[in-house]
């Protein structure tokens, strides 16, 4: 999420921002913040695969905003936390769909308060329902 955010932010391609990642932050404190070790792995394809498919996954969110919600409305630390979601209900299928759920909650919850990780819950849930089944 925190790699999503700052492409958003930034702009920054997607090699350099993995090797920013993978060499100053994954599992490193920065500015007294630690970041957790990370399946490398795991990491790229998010980020990769959630930038290459970025147009399939705006749309499938829009999907399923409010009437009168659009995507350019939300703030981009919830962008990130329901592109990288999306992402995974779409192209991880090994990962269940409430574990997926479950975790990007926890992430929620740690910029927002209850309400907003309600919306983050229902949200991917209504993605999950179309393209899981």
């Amino acid at each position: 999420m925190q790699a999503l955010y700052q492409r958003e932010m930034e702009g920054t391609a997607v090699p350099a921002l993995l090797h920013e990642f993978h060499q100053h932050r994954l599992g490193a404190t920065v500015e007294d913040v630690e970041y957790a070790d990370a399946d490398v792995d795991l990491f790229d394809d998010l980020v990769r695969g959630a930038t290459a498919r970025a147009e399939e996954i705006d749309a499938a969110v829009s999907a399923r905003l409010a009437s009168g919600w659009t995507l350019a409305r939300l703030d981009k630390p919830m962008k990130a936390i329901l592109r990288a979601g999306t992402y995974e209900l779409l192209a991880r299928a090994d990962v269940p769909v409430g574990t997926v759920i479950s975790e990007y909650i926890d992430v929620a919850h740690a910029f927002y308060e209850r309400r907003e990780a309600g919306f983050v819950n229902g949200l991917l849930d209504g993605v999950a329902k179309a393209v899981r089944g």
